[in-house]
C-alpha cells in the first residue's frame, strides 16, 4: 500500500511544485502582453539575435515575452514541465550578448539535462533527483547567448505519439484541445505551435520530433546521429543503439530552425560533446542542378488518409509545375524496414522502459498493448501468428506479431546485420535513381484524438524507417484537413494496423488540423533538407499555397 501511495505522492508533489513556481513568479509575467512584447514574439530570432547584439534589445524583455506566452499555451494546453523562468531571469542578465544566439529563449523536452532540474520524462519515482551538470548541449547553448527557460512534456517512457502522463496530466493540441499534439517532443510542439517559443529541443527515435510537427503544425529536421549534440540528458532505454536515438531542435518557422542550426554548428558541437562529428555546416545551392525527387505514396502498411495524400499532392504538384522531376521511385519494402527497426527498438521485450515503473502508474495505451503482446507465452504467439497468417490472411500483422519477443544475443547480432543489408538496399536505390530527395508523409494520419494510440502505435513506419536508416529527414506543415475534401470513401483496410489507425480517422471532427509533409535526403544531409524544405516553402507561396501559422 506504501508503494502503491508513493506514485501519487509524487505526482501531488511534483505538480504542487510545478504550480508555485508559475505562481511565485513576479508579477509582469502574469501581466497581459503589451505592444512591445507582441513585437518581439513577432520577430525571428536572427533578428533579435542582432538586435541583442547590437545592444538595441535586451535579453531580459524577450524573456519576459516569451514567458507571458508560454504560461498562456501551458493554461490552455498544459504543455510545460519545468518552469525555468525565475532561473532564467539571472541567466538572461549573464548571457553572451555577442553569441550567434545571444538572448535566444530555448525551450526544452523535459529529458535534456539542466543542472539542478529534474529529468523525471513522467516517471513518478525520478521526481526530486536533479542533473548534477549542464548537458553538452546545454554548455554549447549559453557559450552562444542562448537561454534556456522551460522544459515542456512528454509521454511516460518516450514511447507515443501522445503525451500523458500521471505525472504531467495530458498534453493537448492548440489547434483542437480533443487531440494530441503529438509525441514524444509533443509538449514541445504544443508550445512551438501557440508562439510560447521560437526554437525548443527535441529527440527522435521513430519520429519523436517530425511526428510532433506534423501533428501541431510547426518544422523540424531529425540528424543523422553524430550531428547534433545528445549525451547528458534523461532516456527511457539507456543503451539502446540497434535505432539510436537523436536530439534534433524544432521550430515555429523555417527561418529560425535554418538559423538555430547554424548557430550550433558554428559552436563547433564536437567540442562540447564527444559523440558530435568535426562537420562544419556547408552552403548548399540547388540552383545548380535539375532536381530528382523520389515520391513514396504507400509504406504498404497504412495507406495514407486522404488529408495527408493531398497534402503530399499539393507538393508534388507544385514541384512539377515548376519544372522539376518528380516520381515515384521502387523503395525497399519500408515494411521490411518497420519489421527490423521494431524488433531492435524493443529487443528486450520492452522491459527496460517499465523498470522505473510505480505501483499504480498508468503506462500509455500503446505501449501498454505492446507490452501485453511480449508478455504472451511463445506457444500463443504463435499460435496467435498462424491465426493472422492463415485464417486472415493478414501477413503484415502476422509479420510484426512474430517478432514480438524478448531477444538473446545470437538474435539481436542477426538483426543487425539485417539493418546494415537493408541500409545497403536503400544506398543502392538512391544512387541508381540519383536521387536529391524523397517525399512522404510524415505519418498516414493528422493528429490522432486522445486515446489514439491504443490502436494507432502501430502506425509509424512513415518516420521510424528513417530512424532506422539514420537519414536526415525534414517535416514541414502544408496545409489543414479539410472536412468536405478530406472525407474517406471506400476504405477496405488490408491489414489489422491499417485499420486500427483508420479507427481515428474522421475529417470532419479533423477539419483545421495541421498537415505535413517530410523531405527526406541522406545520412548527414541536413543541409541540404533545409535548402529542399525552403524551397518547397518558397514555390508553395508562389502558387497561393501558403500554410498560416497558428495566430494565439
Amino acid at each position: 500500500m506504501a508503494l502503491f501511495f508513493s506514485h501519487w505522492k509524487a505526482c501531488r508533489v511534483k505538480q504542487e511544485e510545478r504550480k508555485k513556481r508559475i505562481k511565485d513568479l513576479d508579477p509582469i509575467y502574469h501581466e497581459p502582453l503589451s505592444k512591445y512584447d507582441v513585437e518581439i514574439l513577432r520577430r525571428p530570432i536572427a533578428d533579435l539575435i542582432a538586435s541583442v547584439q547590437s545592444g538595441a534589445c535586451d535579453p531580459s524583455d524577450i524573456l519576459v515575452a516569451y514567458s507571458k506566452q508560454a504560461l498562456k499555451a501551458h493554461a490552455t494546453t498544459n504543455c510545460l514541465s519545468e518552469i525555468m523562468i525565475a532561473s532564467a531571469a539571472t541567466w538572461a542578465k549573464q548571457c553572451n550578448r555577442k553569441g550567434p544566439l545571444a538572448g535566444v529563449l530555448v525551450s526544452l523536452k523535459d529529458l535534456v539535462g539542466v543542472k539542478g532540474w529534474d529529468s523525471t520524462i513522467g516517471y513518478s519515482a525520478w521526481v526530486g533527483h536533479p542533473i548534477k551538470e549542464d548537458a553538452p548541449l546545454i554548455r554549447l547553448l549559453r557559450d552562444a547567448g542562448a537561454v534556456p527557460f522551460v522544459k515542456t512534456t512528454i509521454p511516460i517512457t518516450l514511447l507515443s505519439f501522445e503525451s500523458s502522463s500521471d505525472l504531467f496530466g495530458r498534453t493537448t493540441n492548440p489547434h483542437n484541445p480533443a487531440y494530441s499534439p503529438g509525441g514524444s517532443s509533443g509538449g514541445e510542439a504544443a508550445l512551438l505551435a501557440y508562439g510560447g517559443s521560437r526554437i525548443g529541443i527535441g529527440t527522435d527515435v521513430a519520429g519523436s520530433v517530425r511526428t510532433p510537427s506534423h501533428y501541431s503544425g510547426v518544422y523540424t529536421i531529425r540528424s543523422s546521429t553524430t550531428r547534433f549534440p545528445k549525451v547528458g540528458g534523461a532516456t527511457s532505454i539507456p543503451g539502446q543503439e540497434g535505432v539510436a536515438a537523436v536530439c534534433s531542435p524544432m521550430a515555429r518557422t523555417l527561418a529560425d530552425l535554418e538559423t538555430f542550426w547554424k548557430a550550433v554548428v558554428s559552436q563547433k558541437p564536437w567540442d562540447y560533446d564527444y559523440t558530435c562529428m568535426n562537420l562544419p555546416w556547408r552552403d548548399v545551392d540547388l540552383s545548380k542542378k535539375n532536381l530528382k525527387w523520389g515520391v513514396m505514396w504507400d509504406d504498404g502498411v497504412v495507406l495514407p488518409s486522404p488529408a495527408c495524400k493531398r497534402a503530399l499532392h499539393s507538393v508534388v504538384e507544385t514541384l512539377q509545375n515548376h519544372g522539376h522531376e518528380v516520381f515515384m521511385v521502387p523503395a525497399p519494402s519500408p515494411y521490411e524496414g518497420l519489421k527490423i527497426a521494431s524488433q531492435l527498438l524493443l529487443a528486450d521485450g520492452g522491459k527496460t522502459v517499465m523498470q522505473p515503473f510505480q505501483l499504480g502508474e498508468t503506462n500509455d495505451p500503446g505501449v501498454r498493448q505492446a507490452r501485453i503482446m511480449f508478455a504472451l507465452p511463445h506457444w500463443i504467439r504463435r499460435l496467435y501468428v498462424w491465426y493472422l497468417r492463415y485464417l486472415r490472411g493478414d501477413e503484415v500483422y502476422a509479420g510484426l506479431v512474430e517478432g514480438c519477443y524478448e531477444k538473446n544475443i545470437t538474435e539481436y547480432w542477426p538483426l543487425v546485420a539485417q539493418r546494415e543489408a537493408y541500409r545497403r538496399q536503400w544506398f543502392d536505390m538512391w544512387n541508381e535513381y540519383d536521387l536529391d530527395f524523397l517525399l512522404t508523409v510524415p505519418n498516414a494520419l493528422p493528429a490522432v484524438p486522445h486515446g489514439g494510440m491504443k490502436e494507432g502505435f502501430k502506425s509509424c513506419g512513415y518516420t521510424f524507417l528513417f530512424n532506422l536508416l539514420d537519414y536526415s529527414a525534414g517535416v514541414l506543415p502544408v496545409t489543414h484537413v479539410n472536412a468536405k475534401l478530406d472525407v474517406l470513401k471506400g476504405f477496405k483496410a488490408r491489414n489489422a494496423v491499417e485499420a486500427g489507425a483508420y479507427q481515428d480517422y474522421d475529417s470532419v471532427e479533423m477539419d483545421g488540423l495541421p498537415v505535413g509533409v517530410q523531405v527526406v535526403g541522406k545520412r548527414f544531409e541536413e543541409e541540404k533538407v533545409m535548402e529542399g524544405m525552403k524551397l518547397i516553402e518558397i514555390l508553395l507561396k508562389e502558387d497561393g499555397k501558403v500554410y498560416n501559422l497558428l495566430n494565439t
